[in-house]
């Protein structure tokens, strides 16, 4: 029994705590044994065959919509459902030695933009050639040449639809210009090659004061 003390000295006796009585003892952990029936594995088949059914009838929308967009897109004239064709040139501007220029990437898809695209295209993209300034010197010359031919390749296209719908006026002009443009750029891919930046600075020079010619011509 507990003993209380009051506040003038006399002790009480409390009374016990009465036990409650019919409540059993639980143990603290209970384990819950479960077993798979027959039955359980007959509901996970029914799902997941409902699930691959499910599965199967999306990818035969999905193939169904994009085979509709492929068909929508044989209109506009920017798909192709066909091998890439191999670009040509009208006017000469190729290399007279080689037949060709040297820096031409292969693979490449050229939509046709128009001729005032092709124009826009082209001034674009000999702005971006004079940005290149900044990495010459940066030890980064494998991005150089790529990002030098890649731009090169449409310019020279791009130059071609120009001259073919210029008057006859004015294609001596531009050609003169895209000839002289296009091998400077082969001398410059040659001195990136080699990593030979001595070269590759006058090289470069000698092109970007073409490039800013074909930018006033081409506006």
């Amino acid at each position: 029994m507990a003993h209380l003390a009051c506040s003038n000295g006399v002790s009480k006796t409390l009374p016990p705590i009465p036990k409650l009585a019919n409540i059993p003892n639980y143990p603290k952990k209970v384990t819950i044994n479960a077993k798979i029936t027959k039955a359980t594995d007959d509901v996970e088949q029914v799902l997941l065959t409902t699930r691959r059914v499910s599965i199967s009838i999306a990818s035969i929308s999905l193939l169904a919509n994009s085979s509709r967009g492929i068909a929508l897109a044989d209109d506009n004239g920017f798909w192709l459902t066909t091998p890439l064709p191999v670009p040509s040139v009208e006017n000469k501007i190729a290399n007279e030695e080689t037949g060709t220029r040297s820096f031409l990437k292969k693979g490449i898809y050229m939509a046709n933009i128009g001729t005032k695209g092709s124009a826009y295209r082209l001034n674009k993209y000999a702005f971006d050639l004079l940005a290149l300034e900044d990495m010459i010197g940066s030890n980064a010359w494998n991005y150089i040449g790529k990002y030098l031919r890649l731009k090169s390749t449409f310019m020279y296209h791009d130059f071609d639809k120009v001259i073919s719908a210029a008057s006859e006026s004015d294609k001596p002009a531009l050609l003169d210009l895209a000839n002289r443009l296009f091998d400077s750029v082969e001398k410059l891919e040659d001195a990136v090659k080699a990593e030979n930046l001595p070269q590759t600075k006058s090289c470069y020079l000698d092109t970007t004061a073409i490039l800013q010619e074909v930018r006033t011509r081409i506006a």
